[in-house]
């Protein structure tokens, strides 16, 4: 075995790599909006499964609808779940995470919603389907939180300088730097 020569040792350093695959919190996902992440999938997987049981049918379309809608809520938030809780957030190679997280969340909120309520205008009215549209408005319940807990603690994602709540902006950034070097 060859060792590196004395020269090269204070001067190199092995790169340090964080063995935690899982991090929670991050800077785009805190500790309550990961378990509201959670319990979106939970409820949307549940919705999804008892949409599925449904043995028939009178009007399809609205059953059909909503499990569109249910399926694709389950499978990309916990997509985006696993993203955003685990370094791959870092390797996929986006930089607007947030506003990423926020789009969707809004956008599929929305259709959860709309689904839910057309799944429970017209249904056949059984146990299974009364049951698949309260998971559903459960569902949309917890987007709205996710939502709400999003505009609270990092405002709108779009703004180019987005203050964080509470913190105030100088009225003349380059003055305030020279303040800060000790000139007035």
């Amino acid at each position: 075995m060859a060792t590196t020569d004395p020269v090269y040792n204070p001067t190199t350093t092995q790169e340090t790599t964080s063995k935690n695959f899982f991090k929670i919190p991050t800077d785009n996902l805190d500790v309550f909006r990961f378990f509201i992440k959670v319990a979106e999938v939970i409820l949307s997987f549940l919705a999804f499964v008892l949409e599925e049981v449904v043995i028939s049918c009178v009007s399809c379309s609205p059953l059909y609808f909503f499990e569109f809608v249910s399926c694709t809520a389950f499978l990309f938030t916990a997509l985006l779940l696993i993203l955003l809780s685990t370094v791959l957030h870092q390797k996929v190679g986006i930089d607007c995470w947030p506003a990423v997280d926020f789009c969707y969340t809004g956008g599929i909120g929305l259709f959860f919603l709309i689904s839910a309520i057309v799944f429970a205008s017209d249904n056949g009215g059984t146990s299974v389907e009364k049951a698949a549209v309260a998971f559903g408005f459960l569902a949309t319940i917890a987007f709205a939180v996710d939502i709400c807990r999003f505009l609270m603690t990092k405002g709108l994602p779009f703004k180019k300088s987005n203050p964080a709540p509470g913190e105030v902006q100088p009225e003349h950034p380059e003055e305030e730097k020279l303040r800060s070097n000790g000139t007035e």
